[in-house]
């Protein structure tokens, strides 16, 4: 039998801050859980990413922001395609409950 989990796990008792943890991977398409808890990027910090990522937010609020000005608020069940470098940065997270958003990134 594969390997199993739950997106919720311990997401209550994270410390503020983000982390990621890698639940899948294969073909070059990476499956992350991310937890993020009165979280933002710092500023002037921007994702530059080579590859796409579509990313859903399970839990908590959160709002993105991309480096053409445009602001994405985010509440449970929201989802973002995210294009190949196409910057963007955290503008915020929830604190409770925490941000808890599943992230796939696409092969190139």
């Amino acid at each position: 039998m594969g390997e199993t989990g739950n997106l919720f796990a311990s997401a209550a008792s994270r410390p503020p801050g983000e982390e990621a943890e890698v639940l899948a991977s294969a073909g070059g398409c990476r499956v992350e859980r991310i937890v993020s808890r009165d979280h933002a990027s710092p500023p002037g910090f921007w994702y530059d990413q080579p590859q796409a990522e579509w990313v859903a937010l399970l839990a908590g609020e959160a709002e993105l922001e991309f480096a053409n000005g445009r602001r994405q608020r985010l509440a449970p069940g929201a989802w973002v395609l995210i294009g190949a470098h196409e910057r963007h940065r955290v503008a915020w997270t929830s604190a409770e409950p925490p941000a808890v958003w599943l992230a796939v990134h696409l092969p190139s």
